[in-house]
C-alpha cells in the first residue's frame, strides 16, 4: 500500500507487481505506473540492493485503475518487485511511502503528515517512509503513541528492504 495525493487528498493505493522468466527480450507492462520510472527503480534495485531484476518480465498495477503520477510512490514499487523477486509477501497492514534517488537514497515525500493520518485512520499498523526534517520522528512518536501505528524510518534502498522484509 501506499499513500498517494490525488489533488490534496492522500488515497491508499495497492501496488502490485510479477516477475516471470523472460523468453527473448524482457517485457516491462505497467497499468498506472510510469513505465520510465519502473526502469530507473528496476536499475537502483540491481546497483543498491543486489536485487537483479532486469532479466526478467516485470508487470506493475496500481489496483484500481488509479494512477500513480507521483515520485513519492517510488519506494512502493520498489518494495512490490522486490517482493516478488524474493517470493516473499509484505507484512499485511504495511504503508509505504517516498521518492527513490538514483544513487539508492530515499527522500521523503511531500505533506507526509496527511499521509500518515490517512494511513492510520485507514487501519495500517506499520508505516515505512524516509527519514526526513524532525517532523517525521515528532509524527512517528504521536502515531505510534495515540494510534498504535509503528512507523519506521529508513535511509536508503537496502534499509527499506531490510525494515519491510525483516
Amino acid at each position: 500500500m501506499t499513500a498517494s495525493l490525488e489533488g490534496s487528498r492522500p488515497l491508499l493505493l495497492e501496488v502490485q507487481a510479477l516477475l516471470a522468466a523472460a523468453f527473448g527480450n524482457p517485457r516491462r507492462t505497467c497499468v498506472g505506473v510510469d513505465p520510465v520510472r519502473l526502469a530507473m527503480l528496476l536499475a537502483v534495485l540491481d546497483r543498491h540492493a543486489g536485487v537483479f531484476a532486469l532479466d526478467q518480465d516485470v508487470f506493475v498495477n496500481a489496483v484500481g485503475g488509479m494512477r500513480l503520477g507521483e515520485p513519492a510512490s517510488d519506494l512502493a514499487v520498489l518494495l512490490a518487485v522486490a517482493s516478488s523477486h524474493r517470493r516473499q509477501p509484505l507484512p499485511p497492514g504495511l504503508c509505504v511511502f517516498g521518492e527513490v534517488g538514483l544513487t539508492g537514497e530515499l527522500r521523503p515525500a511531500p505533506r507526509s503528515d496527511a499521509r500518515l493520518s490517512e494511513a492510520a485512520r485507514l487501519g495500517m499498523k506499520r508505516v515505512l517512509l524516509p527519514t526526513g526534517p524532525k517532523q517525521h520522528a515528532l509524527s512517528a512518536r504521536k502515531l505510534k503513541d495515540q494510534l498504535g501505528v509503528d512507523v519506521r524510518l529508513a535511509r536508503n534502498v537496502g534499509e527499506a528492504l531490510e525494515l519491510a522484509f525483516g
